[in-house]
């Protein structure tokens, strides 16, 4: 029905909004690193990887004999076939998953053995054309081709040392050693080279790769089918190609969703540092505090273990705590002495209006607003303006009110001079339990210690 459209779009643009920063950061870093030439370290050991393959595949139809002699379409269809695989690309997470596995195990059992690597290579190979004429990546990205193929090499040579015959259910066990020789070749070629060129810890790399092998895992038997089927009437292998075309629409589709969801995320921020600067041109004050207070929420946030969407939370909200003052007129705002009872009432409301504003630009930063709400909230319940207690009070508020209150001891004011540091921080720690998380204390103490 055509009015279910709106509500479509609306739901993409939430998914979109609630994209992980984490992942954000991840995913446009890979994105940068495939669109710029590979530098020297880079180049140097994908060039001396991509060698180490090429002679190990060449060698390898001489090492292992099969009497297998498909025809030209089988090996065309296949090879195809993997192209066309490795142009699926689903970025998921941190990971970057590609559904070649549908195509490598029956090409373990169509194809002569010792030949399967240079086959996946030269798939590989069409597909990195493909890549480069539709994106203009690189030419040198080519030098990760043979690299990406060393995969191959594990289930290889496990199937040739056992003599692996046609597939066969009864054969599951070495099937799944070749899995695991399949898994071990791929991290053993990617995973010393990362630490290299990248300094990505072993163990990281391990954690990365593990998701993309648990999809390899999911899509071998479905691989496996098609190889059985495939033994008998070898033409049955075309019946991949559909599924893997369905793959490639899906994994572009998908792309032109991230690729949305990381324009919004940046147009998020984009708006939230706008506002921020309506903020400081309407107060000086209020908008360099605002500016103050994000630095200390974020070592804060580090130093409490805080990261992915509640430390960007936490940023925006720092950045836009004060953002209601806008609304609160600039006699009071600016006023050298203390305030009547009256005034503050007026002070007060900026938290609500902080909260009317962001929700009326909705998404990311309608949740931000909702934090906004609670950046006055005490740790005993006598804040506002919902009288919140402990841990009602959201973490990321909680954060930024102590930040805050910090900020504004050490500062000058129209009305007083700011105060030392060691002073600033013992008013905390006196009112910690009271008017602020004593974890959060201590975690902005221990950023502030020398």
């Amino acid at each position: 029905m055509a009015t279910a459209a709106p509500s479509v779009a609306t739901e993409r643009a939430q998914n979109a909004a609630t994209l992980d920063p984490d992942v954000d950061e991840f995913i446009g870093g890979a994105r940068n690193r495939e669109s710029q030439r590979l530098h020297d370290r880079n180049r140097w050991s994908a060039a001396a990887f991509a060698l180490a393959f090429l002679g190990a595949a060449s060698a390898l139809p001489f090492l292992v004999q099969s009497p297998r002699s498909p025809g030209a379409f089988i090996v065309v269809a296949l090879v195809l076939s993997y192209a066309a695989a490795s142009c699926a690309r689903f970025e998921v997470g941190v990971g970057l998953f590609l559904p070649t596995q549908l195509v490598l195990v029956p090409m373990l059992f169509l194809l002569p053995l010792g030949y399967v690597p240079l086959a996946v290579c030269a798939g590989l190979l069409l597909g990195a054309a493909a890549d480069h004429f539709r994106s203009r990546l690189p030419l040198e990205q080519v030098l990760l081709v043979p690299l990406n193929s060393w995969h191959s090499v594990g289930p290889v040579a496990v199937l040739a040392i056992v003599g692996a015959g046609p597939p066969a259910l009864r054969h599951w066990p070495v099937y799944l050693a070749a899995l695991g020789a399949q898994f071990g070749v791929d991290y053993l070629a990617h995973a010393p080279r990362q630490k290299f060129v990248n300094g990505v810890p072993l163990s990281l790399a391990a954690r990365f790769m593990l998701s993309g092998f648990l999809v390899d895992f999911a899509l071998a038997p479905v691989g496996l089918l098609a190889a059985l089927v495939a033994a008998d009437h070898p033409i049955a292998i075309s019946f991949v190609l559909p599924l893997v075309g369905l793959l490639v629409v899906f994994a572009r589709e998908r792309q032109v969703r991230i690729d949305h969801a990381l324009e919004l995320s940046h147009a998020y921020r984009g708006t939230a540092l706008l506002l921020g600067d309506v903020v400081e041109a309407d107060d000086a004050y209020t908008g360099s505090h605002s500016r103050d207070v994000v630095s200390l929420v974020l070592d804060v946030c580090d130093r409490l273990g805080v990261g992915g969407r509640e430390r960007r939370d936490a940023e925006f909200a720092a950045l836009l705590h004060d953002v209601g003052k806008i609304k609160i007129p600039a006699e009071i705002i600016n006023k050298p002495a203390k305030l009547t009872d009256a005034e503050f009432a007026v002070i007060k409301t900026h938290t609500l209006e902080g909260e009317k504003l962001l929700s009326q630009v909705g998404g990311l930063l309608g949740n931000v607003g909702r934090i906004v709400r609670s950046c006055h909230e005490d740790w005993d319940g006598t804040g506002y303006p919902d009288g919140l207690a402990g841990e009602e009070i959201p973490l990321a508020a909680r954060i930024v009110r102590c930040c805050d209150a910090y900020s504004a001891i050490t500062t000058d004011r129209p009305y007083r001079k700011a105060r030392p540091v060691q002073e600033a921080v013992a008013e905390l720690r006196r009112c910690a339990g009271t008017d602020f998380d004593p974890d959060v204390v201590e975690a902005l103490a221990e950023t502030l210690a020398p």
